[in-house]
């Protein structure tokens, strides 16, 4: 696929990548004059088929990898959210583990305790707050995860194929879920997907192809196209 001439300008991005390129150490090329922008508070998605560069985009977005060449900028504080929650849940407990992160904050108990009650609230798992994080589904580790990033007032949420081990149901409720705090609470949310249904809870959609984004826009379109596609 070719990418086509449809570059979305965006007045004032949340998110802002211009051509960035990416090769692994054995000269690898992942991303080649890879480009997006992501408008502020909405909520968008990352497609592409496996080795499209889905997930190294996301981890450039983290600065969790550095880009070779080109530029990324983002406005305010950024969190992620693993595939896999128990890569990134460390504490025993759900209160315990979502105020974790704020312990280089320097705040008072009193606000801690604001600010973890806050983001369990905003994911609907307050009363869960002194479960033990063993006993929780996967479902529930993905949006306490996502609580953990709220209580440390994150701006971006970037979200790495995070109902890929999820039971059906779990993954409708985690992706309305993120639908809901993106419009409730004026966060930007990038999530990356090979699942055609959860296009539906988005703003807009990125398709990837050899590292580079061949479509973007409405997330009905981009649908119709992988569909045909695919036939």
């Amino acid at each position: 696929m070719k990418p086509k001439d449809k570059t979305i300008k965006v007045t004032d991005p949340a998110i802002l990548v211009e051509d960035i390129c990416f090769n692994w150490p054995n000269g690898s090329q992942v991303l080649r004059s890879c480009s997006l922008q992501v408008p502020k508070g909405e909520f968008w998605m990352l497609l592409g088929t496996n080795g499209s560069g889905k997930s190294t985009l996301l981890r450039l977005l983290a600065k969790l990898l550095s880009p070779q060449s080109g530029t990324i900028h983002f406005e305010g504080q950024i969190g992620f959210v693993f595939q896999n929650p128990d890569h990134q849940l460390v504490m025993p407990t759900v209160g315990a583990d979502v105020a974790f992160g704020l312990v280089e904050e320097k705040l008072s108990q009193l606000q801690i305790r604001n600010r973890v009650e806050d983001a369990l609230s905003a994911v609907n798992l307050l009363e869960l707050q002194r479960r033990p994080i063993y006993a929780l589904s996967g479902g529930q580790k993905q949006r306490i995860a996502i609580a953990g990033a709220i209580a440390r007032n994150c701006d971006i949420l970037l979200l790495d194929e995070p109902t890929a081990l999820l039971d059906p149901d779990s993954q409708l409720d985690l992706v309305s879920q993120v639908q809901s705090l993106v419009k409730k609470r004026g966060i930007t949310a990038m999530w990356v997907t090979h699942r055609l249904n959860e296009l539906d809870y988005s703003d807009g959609a990125f398709l990837l192809d050899k590292g580079q984004v061949v479509d973007q826009g409405s997330p009905e379109l981009l649908k119709q196209r992988l569909i045909r596609d695919s036939s």
